[in-house]
């Protein structure tokens, strides 16, 4: 198999610095549709951020809010795996190849940022399917992620130098079964970080990234960047951000003094509310039904976007003897 270290950097111009991750990962299509055949590789920083992985159901992965509140922006990737959180303190790093197998390439990208850090100075290795620990802790400091694009193939991965452990925890809901079959209580247990193993600040560990990983450079014009915002928009589509292929219903029932017993089915499309029926013996004002759909349907499945709406459409003015607060409370008994 051909050998893909050391790569092309791709360099982008200054004023891309500290854009959202949407951007840097329309660069990796655009570096992938474009570019000369060859062995891209490109590193990437962004503010306060959760990405998905392509097949997750966003309210089931994600406090949104939690991040809505603290402003951590939620993108989705076009590989899978899980979520991951990451700020300023945090290397993204991205290989694009042309097309090759997949498990030998995955292994020869972990095996190279691995052996990177290991000559900076850091005590990490290779480990599983996709992740690189501390050789001495077992905690993760990289995960990566693969996917296929036409005739070629992109791998990303999430390097830790840093974290803010309260952020990570509040914004992301892990698979407690996961966690807990390696017994592992928390996020922040699971997680390791390379500032305590390196004389380097973030930036100059980028650098030096560069110089172990690449041997020569390209710069992406204003053109080219143009294009890429252009690619970028297609993230924030609502089918996409929010998912659109995963169904569910949830549930409200229960009994609300003084206005008597109420059923709410919520429809979900991924994490977009696309229905609302409502049942009980509750007595109508007026039309309950078309109220609560006005007011639902096409909101994310999270506390705030449901408390935001009751508040702006006010559809217990509906119900005999209903109130915008004990409403809401009745929504969100378990809503994240």
């Amino acid at each position: 198999m051909k050998k893909h270290f050391p790569a092309c950097y791709v360099e982008l111009p200054p004023f891309c610095e500290g854009r959202r991750a949407a951007f840097y990962l329309a660069t990796e299509e655009y570096v992938a549709e474009h570019l000369p055949e060859g062995c891209y590789f490109l590193t990437w920083i962004v503010g306060p951020t959760v990405v998905m992985g392509r097949n997750q159901v966003m309210h089931q992965e994600v406090n949104l809010d939690f991040c809505c509140t603290e402003g951590i922006d939620i993108i989705r990737r076009r590989s899978g795996g899980g979520a991951i959180f990451a700020n300023e303190q945090n290397i993204m790093t991205s290989l694009i190849t042309e097309d090759a197998p997949v498990e030998p390439l995955f292994q020869e990208y972990a095996e190279a940022v691995s052996g990177a850090l290991c000559r900076l100075g850091a005590p990490v290795q290779v480990s599983g399917r996709n992740d690189i620990v501390l050789s001495n802790e077992k905690r993760k400091i990289c995960g990566n992620a693969f996917y296929k694009k036409a005739n070629h193939c992109i791998v990303h991965g999430t390097m830790l130098y840093d974290t803010d452990p309260r952020q990570m925890e509040g914004a992301l809901h892990p698979d407690i079964n996961k966690l807990e079959s390696k017994g592992i209580k928390s996020v922040r247990s699971r997680v390791g970080v390379l500032k305590d193993y390196l004389p380097y600040d973030v930036a100059t560990l980028r650098q030096q990234l560069r110089l172990q990983l690449c041997d020569n450079c390209i710069t992406l014009s204003d053109t080219d960047i143009h294009i890429i915002e252009g690619l970028e928009q297609r993230y924030y589509q609502p089918d996409y951000l929010y998912g659109s292929s995963n169904h569910a219903d949830i549930v409200r029932s229960g009994r609300i003094e003084g206005v008597g017993n109420l059923e709410i089915r919520l429809l979900l499309q991924g994490s977009i509310i696309s229905d609302v029926e409502i049942c009980g013996d509750f007595f109508a004002i007026d039309d309950t039904q078309a109220a609560l759909r006005e007011t639902l349907q096409g909101r994310p499945f999270s506390t705030n976007s449901i408390h935001q709406a009751i508040l702006l459409h006010h559809p217990e003015r509906t119900i005999r003897g209903l109130s915008a607060p004990k409403f809401i409370a009745f929504l969100t008994q378990t809503t994240k």
